[in-house]
């Protein structure tokens, strides 16, 4: 067997940078995914009725999947294909795009999002692993560079787009407006990118796989459910019981595994494990905050959902620009004390937030977003960075999947946990004395929920509890994301590395793996 590169020789095909715009355009579709949602999550729940619940679900749904099928995706890329597979991941992500868009109710839409998470997860690591095919050494760290650029830009890009085409369409927009990004990226596949698998990859533990998505949407279920059924509701406490034993009993199976799709053993690196912490705490605020937002600026403030995404840029400013920044502060000053000291600035900014009140107004909103913003780039680009530079060389392809899963799984648990912590706040401080029942009990629902039902009944008095119930669950919400983040920051201080690891000495990129040809130029 031969490398794509050698077999390529010295005349690389001329279509490779059309062929990187196709997977760019695919990743960037993937990354204001991820926070094009949470801008509709508001007008979703007021035209299908979506309690706090649901539309968390409808936040996980996609998440969760994309978590737990990634490392699998991946493997069967290897094996059977990467072309193919990424061809049938964008046309999954297309057919969950369409069927999101002319959904009528929220389970339909809970549906449609967990198949994009299915099609989400096939694409994200064969769009890296493609790229060794693609490019030679000296050309493939520019390439990676450009698909991470692209990814990390979807984030800031999907709160606009949600918010303008929100202000011109119906929800469903924010759905259809995959349709043709997907359908460019399954053209490119077809006619740009050549086949290329490695046979030699392990085999896709179907039972493994079957455990991580059962454990974690059990435990993602129970999490969700119980603000509303109770902490010690006989089915919540079930759930907990068997996302433990299903994710006990994976766990016991990847570590006896010969050849492990989790390869568990790589925790045992100090710098890898303790920067993956702090990866995937970071991962976990930064999901929670972009949840608890948007109601915030659209049902408190007033704002429109185009406003809203334009407001949320504050904190995509200051994380671009960190992290941007943050490779010659690492080298003056070391990961571990730039890691630690974004993770405090995190801190600050949500125990900051924290304090803000129904008439704090946007300005000060717009302070700790910021700080907050500024404090996510300057941890969680040199976590990842230290965590893949920690493994050792042959294992950077495993250890890479081991990593972008846990994130995922933080981000999944971060909107699971703060938003049934947020649900239950507002809850319980919501005023609803003198309401009939079932007006009480829709209006607990969530906070554009209680403004329809004050609208509607012409109670003022309502919509005011509504904002202050609101504000004061996420003042606490916060609270909780400062704390979470201040221990994270003690972790990484006392426990990580205090040098920069050593990079693999061939050079390449540690999240890329180099394939093994079967290459049809």
């Amino acid at each position: 067997m031969v490398t794509v590169n050698q077999a390529q020789g010295a005349h690389p095909d001329r279509r490779r940078w059309w062929a990187l715009g196709a997977l760019v355009a695919s990743m960037l579709t993937l990354g204001f995914d991820l926070t094009i949602l949470n801008v509709a999550l508001p007008t979703m729940a007021g035209d299908l009725g979506a309690t706090t619940g649901e539309q968390q679900w409808m936040a996980d749904a996609y998440v969760v999947v994309f978590a737990a099928l990634m490392l699998p995706a991946g493997l069967i890329g290897d094996r059977f294909g990467r072309r193919r597979m990424l061809i049938a991941g964008l046309t999954l992500f297309l057919a969950g795009s369409l069927v999101g868009a002319l959904a009528g109710d929220v389970n339909w839409v809970v549906a449609a999002r967990a198949f994009m998470g299915v099609g989400g997860a096939l694409v994200t690591p064969l769009a890296l692993s493609v790229l060794p095919s693609l490019f030679g050494p000296d050309e493939r760290t520019k390439a990676v560079g450009i698909i991470s650029a692209a990814s990390a830009l979807g984030l800031p890009l999907g709160p606009i787009i949600g918010g303008w085409l929100l202000n011109h369409f119906w929800w469903g927009s924010v759905f259809l407006v995959n349709v043709p990004m997907a359908a460019i990226g399954i053209a490119a596949c077809v006619f740009l990118l050549p086949e290329t698998s490695d046979p030699a990859s392990p085999k896709v533990d179907v039972l493994s796989a079957a455990l991580t998505a059962a454990g974690l949407g059990a435990l993602v279920y129970a999490i969700i459910e119980a603000p509303d059924r109770g902490w010690g509701d006989a089915l919540v406490l079930a759930m907990f019981g068997a996302a433990v034993v299903l994710l006990a009993t994976l766990v016991l199976r990847e570590r006896q595994a010969a050849h492990p799709m989790l390869d568990m053993t790589l925790l045992a690196h100090r710098g890898f494990l303790f920067n993956t912490l702090a990866a995937t705490l970071v991962m976990f605020v930064l999901s929670g905050l972009l949840f608890l937002l948007p109601p915030y600026l659209q049902a408190v403030l007033g704002h429109d959902a185009l406003g809203t995404g334009v407001r949320l840029l504050p904190m995509m400013g200051g994380l671009l620009v960190a992290a941007r920044a943050g490779q010659p502060v690492v080298a003056r000053f070391g990961p571990r004390a730039v890691v630690s000291m974004g993770l405090v600035v995190l801190a600050f900014a949500a125990l900051l937030g924290s304090r803000t009140t129904v008439d704090s107004g946007y300005g000060f909103t717009a302070l700790w977003l910021s700080i907050a913003g500024v404090g996510f780039g300057f941890s969680v680009v040199p976590a990842m960075d230290g965590a893949l530079a920690a493994l050792p060389r042959d294992r950077a392809g495993s250890g890479s999947g081991l990593l972008m899963t846990l994130r995922q799984v933080g981000a999944a648990i971060g909107i699971a946990l703060l938003g049934s912590l947020l649900a239950g706040v507002f809850r319980d401080r919501l005023d609803v004395t003198g309401l009939p029942t079932r007006a009480a009990d829709t209006a607990g629902d969530s906070v554009v929920a209680a403004h329809l039902i004050g609208d509607k009944l012409g109670s003022a008095h309502l919509v005011a509890s509504a904002n202050s119930a609101y504000v004061h669950g996420m003042g606490v919400t916060l609270l909780v994301c400062g704390v979470t983040a201040l221990v994270a920051a003690l972790l990484a201080a006392a426990f990580l590395p205090s040098g920069a690891p050593e990079r693999p000495a061939d050079g390449d990129a540690p999240d890329v793996v180099s394939p093994v040809a079967d290459a049809r130029q």
